[in-house]
């Protein structure tokens, strides 16, 4: 059972992971995989909307996209956009990619190695994971401009489309867990988090809410040094 303030401290990571951009046309859109499907869906609104000409769709498999999607996450994302209909032409994928950076740099390589000039993009998430996205694309790509957008959704509703409310609170706390350790490892841009937010994410980890965080040798969440 899901306690009234584990709900809370949920909502308030919700907001605070969203950087509530307003899409605007792009470059190309990159929708970063994940084990879920509405990312796919979200870029290809974003190209019926005219936001975007070109589709970046990136991710081998995980953990927890294995068995979802053998064929790695960047396919299954391309093969829902064709089925929704965007011509094949209008969809390029990268296959390798296993953490947010590689996402980042596989994508600008393969647009690079293909000649198409990007100035600017619509980076496409899961809406949980639009700040990690953003701080890390700006860290490793600093000369575009990058658009955050995913799927407009509450998070009561986002989490029934998953089906699973335990698997969105888990990743919830480890996108925060990572914007507080990666700035100094050099994967993204340092940000300010707010106390509240500091305080939900202290409050549900130690209510379990724990199976993404990342682990020190003694397997204790790890924290920033500073």
């Amino acid at each position: 059972m899901i306690s009234a303030q584990d709900w809370a401290d949920t909502e308030l990571l919700w907001d605070y992971q969203q950087m509530h951009h307003t899409p605007r046309p792009c470059s190309v859109a990159i929708g970063l995989g994940s084990h879920d499907l509405g990312v796919a869906d979200a870029t290809v609104d974003l190209y019926r909307r005219g936001m975007a000409p070109l589709l970046v769709f990136t991710g081998a498999t995980s953990p927890t996209t294995r068995e979802r999607m053998p064929r790695g996450e960047a396919v299954h994302y391309q093969e829902r956009a064709i089925e929704l209909g965007v011509p094949a032409s209008a969809v390029m994928v990268e296959p390798r990619a296993r953490n947010t950076g590689e996402n980042i740099l596989f994508s600008r390589d393969l647009l690079t190695e293909a000649g198409i000039d990007v100035a600017s993009i619509l980076l496409v998430s899961k809406p949980y994971e639009e700040r990690r996205a953003h701080a890390t694309a700006r860290k490793l790509w600093p000369e575009v401009e990058i658009i955050s957008a995913s799927r407009p959704m509450a998070l009561r509703d986002y989490i029934d489309s998953i089906g699973d409310a335990r698997l969105v609170i888990d990743m919830l706390v480890g996108a925060q867990q990572r914007l507080l350790i990666y700035p100094e490892q050099g994967f993204m841009i340092s940000q300010q988090t707010p106390i509240a937010v500091r305080d939900a994410y202290e409050r549900l980890s130690q209510n379990g809410y724990a199976s993404r965080l990342l682990r020190d040798d003694q397997g204790k969440p790890r924290k920033p040094t500073t």
